[in-house]
């Protein structure tokens, strides 16, 4: 999205994508540079684009590569529907974020059951389990 709005065409901005992500995402990054090289030896970008959608590997592809697809069919603007898309995934990877969140206090519950509570019974109820024995003069 910075790259088309930028004022890269999208050929550009995905030659640009893919060798930033060349470290990150090796995988991707291979993938988005033949589709950049499909669409140099001739082949329609919603071809090449239909192929990046197919690659097994790459989950994300098949999300963003129909949305491309169906920008470029209808001529709107690409800068404004990428836009649009990162949010949806900022919005996603929230929710995941949240939703793990939530999972964790359920899975503290037997930790504090089984390790936290006892030992702070222990600590607690230690002294005064002692104290009382003196008073009863079970312990000299």
């Amino acid at each position: 999205m910075i790259c088309v709005e930028a004022g890269l065409g999208l050929d550009q901005a995905l030659m640009k994508v893919s060798q930033d992500m060349k470290i990150a995402h090796p995988e991707l990054s291979e993938e988005l540079q033949f589709v950049n090289l499909e669409m140099r030896i001739g082949k329609t970008r919603i071809d090449a684009l239909r192929e990046l959608a197919r690659a097994p590997d790459l989950m994300t592809s098949s999300r963003w590569s129909p949305m491309l697809i169906q920008t470029e069919r209808f001529g709107t603007s690409i800068a404004q529907s990428l836009r649009v898309y990162s949010d949806d995934m900022r919005l996603k990877r929230r929710q995941r974020a949240e939703e793990m969140s939530a999972k964790t206090s359920v899975k503290m519950v037997p930790a504090l059951v089984f390790f936290i509570f006892p030992a702070l019974m222990v600590v607690i109820l230690g002294p005064a389990i002692i104290t009382l024995m003196h008073q009863l003069d079970l312990i000299k």
